[in-house]
């Protein structure tokens, strides 16, 4: 004898199906992506570089490579100083960022600005990252170029380590570190990294990127 169901059953059981295909089982749950946002300037924004070669895009390729459920925003914006940084700050990173790599420092020494300026405009920009609940800062550091003249250097090569210090973030000491003075791995106005060169910072970064990311306690797979 044929079934007769009715419209209503039929509906249960249409919805009852789709629940089991659909919603995922405790153990399907996805890892949660961290948030990175690199804060700078040319050299973070990826300047004369093609798609998938800036900062952002290498350093997000390399904790993936590792198992980090990332993604590395890029807040870079050729030509900034930290004057444009911290008057752009509030709407370049996001609230929601779990951590901020302030790369911001160098157009300040091209340009000759007073250092302490820059220091002021440095901690500043800490501090209000800081403020912010559950964002954790990664200071990199810059070095005066020789022309600028010793005088200016040791007025500007401390502003890095000891804001670092001062606000109890963490501190890698030299952003263009195995770069910088480096032809081949440089582009043609000796300023500016070619891909090569980012990937040799992100190489050379990554550690104590990977340190920071555990003391958030974010670690491959997604493991805490």
């Amino acid at each position: 004898m044929r079934q007769i169901h009715s419209p209503l059953a039929v509906a249960a059981a249409v919805f009852a199906l789709i629940t089991q295909i659909f919603v995922p089982t405790a153990g399907w749950a996805q890892t949660p992506t961290t948030q990175i946002v690199a804060f700078g300037d040319s050299l973070s924004a990826g300047y004369g570089l093609g798609p998938g070669e800036a900062f952002p895009d290498q350093l997000e390729a390399a904790l993936a490579a590792k198992g980090y459920a990332v993604s590395v925003a890029n807040a870079g914006v050729s030509g900034d100083t930290t004057t444009g940084g911290l008057a752009r700050l509030d709407w370049s990173v996001p609230e929601a960022s779990d951590l901020v790599i302030v790369e911001l420092g160098a157009n300040d020494a091209l340009r000759g600005i007073d250092p302490a300026l820059t220091r002021r405009n440095l901690t500043a920009i800490v501090e209000r990252l800081k403020s912010r609940s559950g964002t954790t800062v990664l200071l990199t550091g810059m070095i005066a170029p020789p022309n600028m003249g010793p005088a200016f250097a040791e007025s500007y090569n401390p502003i890095f380590p000891e804001i670092a210090r001062e606000q109890g973030v963490a501190f890698y000491p030299f952003f263009l570190d195995g770069v910088a003075g480096v032809t081949r791995l440089n582009q043609a106005d000796y300023m500016h990294p070619t891909k090569e060169g980012i990937a040799e910072i992100v190489q050379r970064m990554l550690p104590q990127v990977e340190e920071v990311l555990a003391g958030m306690g974010v670690r491959p797979g997604g493991a805490q």
